[in-house]
């Protein structure tokens, strides 16, 4: 498992690689800023592509405001280098009650470099990359 910790020394993300089910698992937690965001998104990306999976399971439950200062970036820039990476599969946590919510349903109706999905638990999540890798 990696961490990934602001400037401030919190974790802001933790990912791992998960063999059983092949796919990336990352969760994102606290205020996200630009960097972060870039940081965390090229950490997993290179994490997917040394396993050679094409899933990812993005938890940003714990996520704490909006992420739209970045949401040009990862939908642009991002997305394509990562679908060239192998990702394929992406699924989204995310807690309805949240302003992270706004994003996560901003990036999911504007990318087209791979199929994204978004979820309220974790499990259906699961559920949906077994059943499309």
């Amino acid at each position: 498992m990696q961490e990934l910790t602001s400037s401030l020394g919190r974790v802001f993300l933790t990912i791992d690689t998960d063999y059983e089910n092949r796919w990336i698992a990352v969760q994102w937690q606290g205020y996200l800023t630009a960097a972060n965001v870039q940081a965390g998104a090229r950490a997993y990306t290179a994490a997917l592509a040394q396993a050679g999976f094409a899933c990812v399971l993005n938890d940003t439950r714990a996520v704490r405001g909006p992420w739209d200062h970045s949401l040009e970036w990862v939908v642009n820039e991002w997305a394509p280098s990562a679908a060239q990476a192998g990702l394929r599969y992406f699924a989204m946590v995310t807690s309805p009650e949240t302003l992270a919510q706004s994003s996560a349903d901003s990036f999911s109706s504007l990318l087209t470099a791979f199929e994204a999905r978004i979820f309220d638990n974790p499990a259906e999540a699961g559920q949906w990359l077994r059943s499309v890798s």
